[in-house]
């Protein structure tokens, strides 16, 4: 949740993610930070490479837990959490990632460890994160696969 709220602050995203909003806020702030634009061996140039590569990992972040993305890869993630058991799962911080029997992993953000001592100690593992993490947390894809994991 520290993640979103962060990326949340620097684009200036209220509420919900507008993609088009979150688009042109995104080219505001790279053409603002673009190391191009400082004289190699100033000391902004440094700052301005580091401020860039936070804009473009919260750029993906922030589109990859949009609504409207959310919406268009429903359906591929309804097939996932219906249809495929779970391989494997590690809990870091406050970050829950789920590797599926069919090769695909999500994270699932603001499952606190409590949560996640109750999912090791469920007798039944999917029905405990489809009653208590799928509808309940913010998630994404990930792009790690089973073979990474």
């Amino acid at each position: 949740m520290k993640r979103i709220n962060q990326y949340k602050k620097l684009f200036g995203v209220e509420k919900d993610i507008d993609l088009k909003t979150l688009k042109s806020t995104y080219r505001n702030l790279v053409k603002e930070w673009h190391p191009d634009k400082f004289q190699e061996g100033d000391a902004k140039r440094e700052e301005a490479e580091v401020n860039s590569r936070t804009i473009i990992d919260g750029y993906h972040f922030l589109v990859s837990i949009a609504p409207e993305t959310l919406a268009a890869n429903l359906d591929a993630y309804t097939e996932t959490i219906t249809n495929s058991g779970i391989a494997d799962f590690v809990h870091n911080g406050l970050v829950l990632e789920i590797t599926f029997l069919d090769g695909t992993t999500y994270e699932y953000f603001g499952v606190t460890k409590p949560i996640y001592i109750k999912m090791v100690n469920a007798n039944k593992l999917n029905r405990f994160a489809k009653r208590t993490i799928y509808p309940k947390y913010t998630y994404r894809k990930s792009k790690r696969t089973l073979q990474e994991a």
